[in-house]
């Protein structure tokens, strides 16, 4: 067998049949590929004898695990809310800001004055920051511009950031965000410019993989979210939900109507939208970010979800207003330490599920035949990755069989090997 790269020296994570406390390791073990996809991996002592590679990489013990997937985020917008963030810790809540011009609407403000080039330099250092941490695959969301031609502007920078850097882009349409200024009162009338002019136009042009919209008290009626839904599928779109993160909508048993990826935040999930999730194979996306910032009391039922066994991935939810966070592994910590997460459901969270979550079916776990998308670690376990608050171990990523993002030697002590 021939093969244009054997990764020798490792352990793997590979999280093929992820959940409790299943890593799916196998140790002392190596990889190869071959035209970007795996297509050998096991024990290195069982390396087939005719195997034959153009390059071969020892690893020194580091371990390998799928490269990381961020399925939920706004990433791309101009602007600043740290005012909000003052304002919340004085007692005002996420509603009352959006009810007197702050929240959603004052970032699509600044997102409207900003060109192509000025959001696409100020999403950069966002981006590059989940690159650095093993990231190779990433959603992001409109809804900062709530008219087409901002709107546009945002998904056309999403696709130039999959272009130019070395991560596949996942882009999903977010019209349905919130309900823009001059459409103030008029919810209905917003909708159907989202439904009958928006959505087509940008689907014709090629931006849209997915359509998304806020199911909430502060954002659209479920009967309003659900015109959204049916002018996706009709499109043959698939589409996700914002559900349940303020109030019990059922946004989440109506995503899983039609058959969605994913219902995200899901704070105030019921038994009946985790039922419907459970029959239609939507994914639980958590955002552990958003709650933490939001200072939210409200946990997701994340016992009742393992007890159906609704797949829970994991997401950054980056935006600018209520989780700026531009780390994965913070959120995969934040997920064990607020939502009571198993180490080994946060990197599922981060690979396997969240591939789920964007209709990926080739990336997310290490088999054969997958895409070679995967991270180097330098790390005890796999655990450790969840473990370590704001030190980044990721020694390389790897996309396609090549070298992306290869990380200086770390500046500090690996804190899961000391005392």
């Amino acid at each position: 067998m021939h093969v244009d790269s054997l990764w020798t020296g490792t352990h793997l994570a590979t999280m093929r049949d992820a959940g409790g406390s299943d890593f799916g390791v196998v140790r002392d073990a190596a990889l190869a590929v071959r035209d970007g996809r795996i297509v050998w991996l096991g024990r290195q002592i069982d390396l087939p004898g005719d195997l034959r590679a153009d390059r071969v990489v020892e690893t020194a013990g580091t371990w390998i695990t799928p490269g990381l997937i961020d399925c939920h985020t706004h990433i791309v917008y101009a602007g600043n809310r740290s005012d909000e963030f003052e304002a919340r810790l004085n007692g005002a809540t996420y509603a009352e800001i959006a009810q007197r011009g702050g929240g959603i609407v004052s970032t699509v403000r600044a997102t409207r004055a900003a060109s192509e080039d000025e959001l696409f330099e100020a999403s950069l250092p966002r981006v590059r920051a989940l690159l650095a941490e093993g990231v190779t695959t990433l959603e992001i969301k409109s809804g900062y511009g709530l008219e087409f031609e901002a709107e546009r502007r945002v998904l056309r920078v999403a696709r130039r950031i999959g272009r130019e850097l070395p991560v596949t882009v996942r882009t999903t349409f977010l019209g349905a965000h919130a309900v823009p200024p001059e459409f103030a009162g008029r919810a209905d009338a917003y909708i159907e410019q989202v439904c009958d002019h928006m959505l087509p136009a940008l689907v014709r042009e090629g931006l849209v993989d997915a359509v998304d919209a806020f199911c909430e008290t502060i954002g659209f009626t479920p009967t309003q979210t659900e015109r959204v839904i049916r002018a996706a599928r009709a499109l043959n779109v698939p589409v996700k939900l914002h559900a349940e993160q303020l109030s019990d909508q059922g946004g989440a048993a109506l995503a899983a109507r039609y058959d969605g990826l994913s219902a995200d935040h899901l704070e105030y999930l019921s038994g009946d939208g985790i039922a419907a999730m459970a029959k239609a194979g939507t994914v639980a996306v958590l955002l552990p970010g958003a709650f933490y910032c939001l200072r939210e009391t409200r946990l997701p039922p994340i016992d009742a979800l393992r007890a159906a066994q609704v797949p829970m991935a994991v997401a950054t939810d980056c935006n600018p207003g209520t989780s700026p966070m531009t780390s994965l592994l913070l959120a995969m910590n934040m997920a064990c330490t607020l939502f009571r997460l198993t180490p080994a459901e946060a990197l599922a969270g981060a690979t396997v599920h969240a591939a789920r979550a964007l209709g990926l079916h080739d990336v997310g776990a290490l088999e054969v035949g997958q895409r070679a998308d995967f991270a180097l670690w330098d790390i005890d376990r796999p655990a450790d990755l969840a473990y370590a608050i704001g030190f980044n171990p990721c020694r390389a990523a790897v996309r396609s069989g090549h070298v992306v993002n290869k990380a200086a030697p770390a500046a500090c002590p690996n804190p899961c090997t000391g005392s």
